[in-house]
């Protein structure tokens, strides 16, 4: 669900919510034979503020080529558009979207792809993690396996999967993450 529409529907139920507040306590006192049951009204969580300082880069094709990816393996999934937020943020700190291979002596580790996995930590072998519908798809994997990541911070949630040593730069990529969603989710 785009953000306009979702700010549309948090709009709504608190008019809803607000006029029952001050009109039910009249209403219910107005037409005595009326059996008046207070209503339940669901009110959808939006998605936590970007914490801290934002940072921004300029996206070539293939970065643009990979957030596409990473929205159809998201959408695949089943998830909704938090999840590719917080993948899109934690490539964009692993790998600024690039799908990168074996850097030579400046890897870290034997780490590979757009979000920097390690096939000798069990994410898949070198090609699968360089496959970036594989990758999403495993990052998205040990995101599931995240209690109540759909609330928490985004750091919080990509630093629970990734398990990096910097776990607070996640952070600063949340609104261009978000950004990208609103503009490549439907297209």
């Amino acid at each position: 669900m785009n953000t306009i529409i979702r700010k549309s529907m948090l709009s709504v139920a608190g008019l809803a919510f607000a006029g029952g507040v001050f009109a039910g306590p009249i209403a219910a006192h107005a037409n005595p034979a009326v059996d008046a049951k207070p209503a339940a009204v669901a009110v959808q969580s939006a998605a936590p503020k970007p914490q801290g300082d934002q940072s921004h880069i300029t996206l070539n094709d293939e970065q643009t080529a990979n957030v596409k990816a990473i929205i159809a393996a998201t959408k695949k999934a089943g998830l909704p558009e938090r999840a590719a937020v917080i993948s899109i943020a934690t490539s964009l700190q692993e790998s600024k979207l690039e799908n990168l291979g074996h850097l030579g002596d400046a890897n870290d580790h034997d780490s590979l792809g757009l979000f920097q996995q390690r096939p000798s930590s069990g994410w898949g072998t070198p090609e699968q993690i360089t496959d970036p519908a594989y990758s999403t798809t495993a990052f998205l994997k040990g995101l599931r396996q995240v209690d109540g990541w759909q609330d928490m911070p985004l750091t919080k949630a990509a630093q629970t999967v990734q398990v990096s040593a910097y776990p607070d730069a996640y952070a600063q990529w949340e609104q261009q993450a978000t950004d990208l969603i609103a503009q490549h989710w439907n297209s």
